[in-house]
């Protein structure tokens, strides 16, 4: 299986709003394996992952996959979100 880094990484918010950046199919298959559901979107991403470790599928193709099961759960940044002391509780523009 081949760790196969994403063109842009995938940013995404997590605990109680604090950021953590995915640079690789990897690193989104171990996020998506070790969040708390069993959401269709969820079992997708892992798919997707699995698909592109194995050379099934492009990183890109996962990367998309990925990106709308964290959209779902709201957990995705969005470019311009800054972390800040209280993470995504604290308004990010004024």
């Amino acid at each position: 299986m081949l760790s196969r880094p994403f063109e842009k990484p995938i940013r995404v918010w997590v605990g109680l709003g604090f950021p953590c950046q995915l640079n690789t199919v990897a690193d989104a298959y171990h996020f998506a394996m070790e969040w708390c559901g069993n959401s269709p979107e969820q079992k997708a991403a892992i798919r997707a992952c699995k698909a592109a470790l194995t050379g099934e599928v492009e990183a890109e193709t996962a990367r998309g996959i990925f990106i709308a099961f964290a959209r779902k759960k709201d957990i995705l940044m969005q470019d311009g979100d800054t972390p800040s002391p209280l993470g995504k509780l604290a308004p990010t523009h004024v």
